[in-house]
């Protein structure tokens, strides 16, 4: 039984760092269609709300949050970089330090989803609510720039957050199958002394 938890644990702390890093690579993603369709709609860099677009100002209103979930995602894969600091990926036995990794990892994952979850549904509305989309197409037929009402970015965060959940939940039952492996090998420990003795 422990063969099957140890290659558990393995591909579990080998997915942690992948979903973190598919984390990352979604706060890179996030603006960009923001970035394509509205950057260009503010004409004036010194003042943004002089904008050809009604509610483009948007864009420049997700910038401190996409820095601030930048910084989180790289945080996570530093959690999932500390299962492997930890031997999580190979102990037989669990110690303090590898409850620990999984425990910050977990919880980095609940708050960075939660985090994600409340800021991206709020731009999302914002998004479909403020902006002039019929300004916007004739700007982008204008000037050639890119013309969407896809909600595609801020729709991805429920299939990475979810991945990471998932990772999450798997992680702990990965802990909870380790410990009960641990008692049931201590069991059997003290059974045999007690036979031999």
């Amino acid at each position: 039984m422990y063969k099957k938890q140890m290659t558990a644990q393995k591909f579990l702390c080998m997915a942690a760092i992948i979903v973190s890093a598919i984390f990352f690579l979604y706060t890179l993603g996030i603006m960009t269609d923001l970035y394509d369709s509205l950057y260009d709609t503010m004409r004036n860099p010194n003042d943004v709300t002089q904008t050809d677009v009604p509610g483009s100002i948007l864009y420049y209103a997700m910038q401190a949050f996409n820095r601030r979930f930048l910084i989180l995602s790289i945080v996570q894969i530093l959690l999932g970089a500390l299962l492997f600091l930890t031997n999580t990926h190979s102990r037989r036995r669990y110690y303090i330090g590898n409850f620990t990794a999984t425990g910050l990892f977990v919880a980095g994952a609940i708050y960075n989803s939660v985090y994600a979850h409340v800021n991206i549904e709020d731009a999302k509305r914002q998004f479909v609510n403020n902006i002039d989309f019929a300004a916007l197409k004739e700007h982008a037929e204008m000037w050639g720039t890119l013309y969407t009402e896809s909600t595609f970015w801020f729709d991805a965060h429920y299939l990475v957050f979810g991945l990471l959940l998932l990772v999450s939940v798997l992680l702990v039952a990965n802990a909870v199958w380790k410990v009960q492996l641990m008692k049931d090998e201590a069991a059997l420990v003290e059974e045999g002394r007690r036979a031999a003795g």
